[in-house]
C-alpha cells in the first residue's frame, strides 16, 4: 500500500518481506454460484503461478478460438502469486477444445471444467481467501498479537491497493494525463475500450483513497455521522444514516453496516438519494471529468473486515496469515496495517516505507 496513506491503527509494529516466492502469497477466489451443468459457456477452475489474469485469458482465447468478448472472468487476480479462479467461454456450437493444453507451460493447472448457461461476469464472485505468508519477521511479538487482535476485531480502512494504479503508479500516472487532455475540452484523446476502462477505475480509486484518507485522519473512517451513506455488509444496498436510529450504531459494531464513500460518477437519473461529500482540494476538476465521461455514482465500504481470521508465529522468523476477505478489497490494505512490507528480493525499506511491487489482488 502507499506509504503515504494514513494508518487507522498508527505506525505498523513489525517489519517483513512479502511474496518471497510465490507460493507465499495464496488466492483463492469464492464463487456467489455454482455452474448449472449445462449451457454453451464452458466454466474453467484454473489456477495460475507467476501469470497475470489477463495473460491467461489470451490463453483461452487462442485455445479456443473465442473472441475477448465472450470470454469472461469475476475477478483479476495478481501475477507474483499462486491464484484459483474461475473463467467461462462461449463455445456455441464450437467444438470444446482439450484445456488440458493451458497445463503445456507449466504454470496452469485445470482444476475442473463444467458448463453454465451465462457468462461469467466481473465481480459476481463472492469473495476471496488468502493464505499470506510474511518472512524475515521483525518486531516485538507482544507489539503484534495486539495488532492483529486489534485487526481481527476492528478491521482496517478499505483502501484500494497499489496494484490498481499500475506498476510504480504507471497507469495512475498515464490516467491523469488522459484526463488532463481532455478537460476543458469536454474530450479525451482516443484510447481502447479496454485501456479507457483501467484509466476511469484508476482515477476513480484514486479519489476514494483520497476521501478515505481524510476521514482516517480524522479518526471517523469506521463510524457514521448524520448524512453519511451506511452499506448493507456483503451487498451493493445503502441507506443515508439520518442520525437518529439507535440501532445503527449497534449493526455498525457488529460488522452488519460499513460506512461507505462514493465512487465518483455521473448520477443524472437520481438514482442514489445520498449527496456525496465534497471532493478533496484540488480534485474538483477531475471529479467533472469522470462525471462527464458518463461512469455512474456507486458507493464502496470504508472499511474491510477480515473474515475466519487466524495467524501462526513460526520458528523460521515468518508469520502465516490466513482470512477472507469480501470481493474487491485488497489484502494489502489489512498487511499495511500489521507490518512495514517490501516484496521479493528488493525488501524492507528500512525508513518504514513500502518498496513498489507489494501488491494483493484486485477483486
Amino acid at each position: 500500500m502507499n506509504p503515504e496513506l494514513p494508518r487507522a491503527w498508527g505506525p505498523p509494529p513489525g517489519r517483513a518481506r512479502l511474496r518471497r516466492r510465490p507460493e507465499d502469497f495464496q488466492v483463492t477466489e469464492l464463487p456467489a454460484f455454482e455452474p448449472e451443468g449445462e449451457g454453451e459457456h464452458a466454466f474453467l477452475y484454473l489456477e495460475k503461478r507467476e501469470l497475470n489474469t489477463l495473460d491467461l485469458v489470451q490463453r483461452i482465447a487462442r485455445l479456443s478460438g473465442v473472441p475477448r468478448r465472450d470470454l469472461g472472468y469475476s475477478g483479476l487476480k495478481d501475477r507474483n502469486a499462486v491464484t484459483r479462479q474461475w473463467f467461462s467461454a462461449r463455445l456455441a456450437g464450437r467444438e470444446e477444445p482439450d484445456w488440458t493444453a493451458l497445463e503445456a507451460s507449466g504454470d496452469v493447472k485445470v482444476l475442473r471444467v463444467a458448463r453454465h448457461r451465462r457468462k461469467l461476469r466481473r465481480g459476481t464472485h463472492r469473495g476471496n481467501r488468502f493464505r499470506v505468508v510474511l518472512r524475515e519477521l521483525e518486531g516485538d511479538p507482544g507489539a503484534l498479537r495486539d495488532r492483529l487482535a486489534q485487526v481481527a476485531r476492528c478491521g482496517a480502512p478499505n483502501y484500494f491497493g497499489e496494484q490498481r494504479f499500475g506498476r510504480g503508479g504507471a497507469t495512475l500516472a498515464q490516467a491523469m494525463r488522459w484526463a488532463d487532455s481532455g478537460r476543458g475540452s469536454g474530450r479525451s484523446g482516443r484510447v481502447s475500450r479496454e485501456r479507457r476502462g483501467f484509466y476511469l477505475s484508476a482515477l476513480r480509486a484514486h479519489l476514494f483513497n483520497r476521501m478515505l484518507a481524510a476521514r482516517v485522519e480524522a479518526g471517523v473512517w469506521n463510524a457514521l455521522r448524520a448524512g453519511d451513506v451506511c452499506m448493507l455488509a456483503g451487498s451493493r444496498s445503502f441507506f443515508v444514516f439520518d442520525g437518529a436510529d439507535e440501532t445503527v450504531a449497534t449493526r455498525l459494531d457488529a460488522g452488519d453496516l460499513h460506512p461507505g464513500l462514493p465512487l465518483w460518477g455521473s448520477d443524472e437519473d437520481r438514482t442514489s438519494a445520498a449527496l456525496p461529500p465534497a471532493l478533496p482540494a484540488g480534485s474538483e476538476q477531475l471529479g467533472t471529468f469522470l462525471q462527464d465521461a458518463g461512469v455512474a455514482l456507486s458507493w464502496r465500504p470504508t472499511r474491510l473486515l477480515p473474515d475466519d481470521f487466524s495467524w501462526q508465529f513460526c520458528d523460521d522468523d515468518s508469520l502465516q496469515l490466513e482470512f477472507i476477505l469480501g470481493a474487491g478489497s485488497y489484502a494489502t490494505a489489512l498487511l499495511s496495517e500489521l507490518v512495514w512490507y517490501g516484496s521479493g528480493a528488493a525488501g524492507v525499506d528500512r525508513k518504514g516505507g513500502v518498496n513498489s511491487g507489494a501488491g494483493g489482488e484486485q477483486g
